[in-house]
């Protein structure tokens, strides 16, 4: 057994159901999961370890909903940098075929090195190509070296150019293929215990890259193993006019017709949803990674986030792929969430001194997004509040530093309000994974040189 101790924190943010910020906070943290939660004053005196963060605000680990780690290889693209999503797509993916095994692994390890910077503890990966003998297993192996908590997605694509789709045939698999893989996955991978490190998720691409068939396939495999299911949806009025003359309906209906409306289902995006699809996403608690700065990048507009937290969607936060942001930062993420929801807000008249002018998103809103809305979408009640029987996963940074200068009359605020920064610490389970801003678990050096190495040549077609 290991113990942790972390004490005198100046504000320790709970999240948890009375919302709590304590100061001089703390926790008692036994093998990964915490047992105690509370002013320093009332936690035993020793531990294994001790870390003293008076200085400091700690608060739970960020949790990222939606993901592309394999697309820090061609991040900033000149040819893909100012296109809509479906030009951007056809830009990179004869790019994406090059792709190797290494390249899965090198890039996945980037993306979650960024991520623990900012805060990070737990990421969804959609990752649905697989060129040149690249596997899920190759981006779980390389993750596990990193340390944090992995929701990897055996995405797929079957529904090619020759067919009406849009990815390129030689990006396509074979559909019996795929669902075979995604049962060998499972087998092998998911982990559906409190405190798991890895969960596999059931994700075709999006409905412009798959058939209805594997829709409907996918959705019957996952209830079978009881794993929740992903697909990108309503993103872009382009989906939504592919949809309609592929379809004859909104991408939403769509999904109806296809069984993939249910509590174990959420959708990258939803910028392009109208109230009754908001209604129907909240009568059966379908879920939404909002993905603010990929949204704004590929001009694909501004989804309706605070109608649908009204209604009581369950909503979290993604960076999405490293391609369309260009970056793997969460509370960079918190922040343009907040951000461009009082930019919709003003659109649609909060500038009103009147009543009923719409509300503004708060910046505690914003990090409850990146917590225990994150955890809420991908159906995990053991992570995203700090409170005793949940895993040990928090971070935490230094309050007098040059972006919180003056700000720190209220360090909640200022932690999305602010510049973004790096963190200091981040803690999954226990393990320290960031210690004083440096990764404990991979060479960064090392691995940015590698990473650099790889994108390089792959741009070049070598």
């Amino acid at each position: 057994m290991s113990t942790l101790l972390v004490r005198h924190a100046t504000l320790l943010v709970t999240m948890d159901d009375a919302r709590r910020e304590i100061p001089d906070g703390g926790m008692f943290i036994r093998d990964g999961f915490i047992e105690q939660v509370g002013p320093t004053e009332t936690l035993p005196e020793t531990a294994d370890e001790v870390l003293d963060l008076d200085g400091y605000i700690v608060l739970p680990g960020l949790i990222n909903t939606h993901h592309h780690f394999y697309q820090t290889l061609t991040r900033a693209v000149p040819a893909a940098q100012n296109a809509n999503l479906f030009q951007w797509l056809k830009t990179l993916y004869p790019i994406w075929a090059r792709m190797t095994p290494e390249h899965i692994r090198v890039s996945t390890q980037i993306a979650l090195a960024e991520l623990a910077l900012s805060g990070c503890t737990t990421a969804f990966d959609h990752l649905y190509i697989f060129p040149n003998g690249a596997r899920l297993d190759d981006e779980i192996e390389a993750a596990q070296l990193v340390g944090l908590r992995l929701h990897a997605s055996r995405g797929s694509m079957s529904l090619g150019e020759s067919q009406g789709g849009l990815p390129p045939d030689s990006l396509v698999e074979d559909e019996d293929f795929i669902l075979r893989d995604t049962r060998r996955l499972i087998e092998t991978y998911h982990d559906p215990r409190p405190g798991s490190f890895v969960q596999i998720v059931v994700a075709p691409c999006s409905p412009f890259s798959v058939t209805p068939d594997l829709m409907r396939e996918a959705a019957a495999l996952a209830r079978s193993y009881g794993v929740r299911l992903h697909t990108h949806l309503a993103e872009t009025e382009d989906e939504e006019r592919y949809c309609q003359e592929r379809f004859g309906m909104r991408p939403v209906a769509y999904m109806e017709t296809l069984d993939w409306i249910g509590p174990d289902v959420w959708f990258a995006h939803s910028v392009h949803v109208n109230q009754a699809e908001i209604q129907l996403y909240a009568q059966h608690q379908v879920g939404v990674a909002h993905c603010p700065t990929s949204n704004m990048r590929l001009a694909s507009g501004i989804a309706p986030i605070v109608e649908m937290l009204t209604a009581g969607v369950p909503v979290g936060l993604g960076v999405d792929g490293s391609a369309s942001n260009d970056s793997s930062h969460m509370l960079a993420e918190a922040r343009q969430a907040m951000l461009v929801a009082r930019v919709r807000a003003g659109l649609m008249g909060a500038s009103r001194s009147d009543e009923d002018a719409p509300p503004l998103m708060t910046a505690r809103q914003a990090l409850e997004l990146a917590t225990r809305g994150g955890a809420r979408v991908l159906g995990r009640t053991d992570i995203g509040v700090l409170a005793p029987g949940k895993a040990a996963d928090f971070f935490a940074v230094r309050l007098d530093r040059l972006e919180y200068a003056g700000a720190l009359h209220d360090p909640v605020a200022a932690l999305v309000f602010c510049s973004p920064v790096r963190v200091d610490y981040t803690v999954v389970g226990g393990r320290i994974i960031v210690r004083e801003g440096r990764l404990t678990t991979v060479d960064l050096p090392t691995l940015v040189e590698r990473h650099n190495a790889l994108a390089r040549a792959l741009l070049r077609g070598e």
